[in-house]
């Protein structure tokens, strides 16, 4: 037992070493791009949005099947057209991932008409944009099963076989407000955060599993129907990202094997502000104004006068997002 936890102590710093200067070299020298002309590509949400250019640039870099889940038939079906005229063979089905029994079944669907999925693309979502206060319970739940219960069903359905295939990868479309919160939109943050949390624990549990990766994609603010109420503090310095420039980072951070990614690359900048909002410790400085979750007279001039801590101000200010719950209001979006 000693003898083996001092060549582990040897060993730790020479593979650190190795990781290093791998990441080093990977840095100056172009990487080889998985070939995708035998994968088997599926997309939930894949009618519309980031998940149809999804569908397009799988096409585009050779991907032999595509298969679109969704639960608007119309958007479905364009997209399947569109992707068949590029020469991809492609299929829909109708499936709402935040039913489980449901996406087993469709799942089952798939394999028997399609085959084995080698490539999960988790893109499926919806948002309440309200203050906590002004939710429905129903639509918090709604957001809740399609946006992170979701990602349990639909890898549980295809995981094992990639796992028996020693072929696979699972990529999940998550929110850098899964990394920072906004209000007035308490909903899909958490379960932006639980899903990353999730990706987080499945990916380091693939570590061991050969043949089998985990990417999970951090986007800002994206140009699509989803967010058509959300504006942005510098909008200049901080422009909405297109749906196309998303897929195209996606595509290619699955070819590359990239457990992480976060578009565009000055999102970096959140981990460090978060840390320093962790140690920076409380101010009597700055008031936040009145408190937006807090019906009436509570949230007037005498909850202004309580003094908060300004790096929580800090934090979204430095990429642009607007404080004010009012700037979602009534804001919400299931396809």
């Amino acid at each position: 037992m000693v003898w083996k936890r001092l060549g582990a102590l040897v060993v730790f710093p020479l593979q650190m070493i190795y990781l290093v200067v791998k990441a080093a070299v990977g840095l100056v020298l172009p990487a080889k791009l998985r070939d995708l002309s035998r994968e088997n590509v599926l997309i939930t949400g894949g009618g519309r949005g980031i998940g149809r250019q999804l569908a397009r640039e799988f096409a585009e870099r050779g991907a032999r099947k595509i298969v679109l889940w969704g639960r608007t038939e119309k958007c479905l079906k364009e997209t399947t057209e569109e992707i068949r005229q590029m020469g991809t063979e492609c299929h829909y089905f109708i499936c709402d991932v935040g039913n489980r029994e449901e996406v087993y079944q469709t799942a089952k669907a798939v394999r028997e008409k399609v085959g084995d999925i080698t490539i999960l693309v988790n893109n499926a979502a919806v948002v309440h944009g309200k203050s906590l206060m002004d939710s429905d319970d129903d639509a918090l739940l709604k957001s809740q099963h399609i946006n992170t219960l979701g990602q349990f069903w639909t890898t549980k359905a295809f995981l094992p076989r990639m796992l028996e295939l020693q072929n696979g990868h699972i990529v999940c479309l998550n929110s850098v407000l899964a990394l920072s919160a906004i209000p007035g939109a308490i909903d899909y943050c958490t379960s932006k955060a639980s899903a990353f949390a999730f990706m987080e624990s499945l990916t380091l549990g693939l570590l061991d599993c050969p043949g089998v990766s985990a990417t999970t994609v951090l986007p800002f603010h994206t140009s699509t129907e989803m967010f058509q109420g959300m504006r942005v503090r510098f909008p200049n310095l901080f422009p909405p990202l297109k749906p196309e420039t998303v897929a195209r980072r996606t595509v290619e951070a699955v070819q590359l094997n990239q457990a992480l990614l976060l578009l565009p690359w000055t999102m970096h900048a959140l981990i460090i502000l978060k840390r320093y909002r962790a140690v920076g410790g409380s101010s009597e400085s700055g008031s936040c104004g009145p408190c937006p979750l807090l019906p009436g007279d509570l949230g007037g001039e005498e909850a202004s006068n309580k003094r908060k801590n300004p790096h929580d101000r800090l934090v979204m200010s430095a990429v642009g997002v607007k404080m004010r719950v009012v700037a979602y209001r009534s804001w919400s979006y299931y396809p």
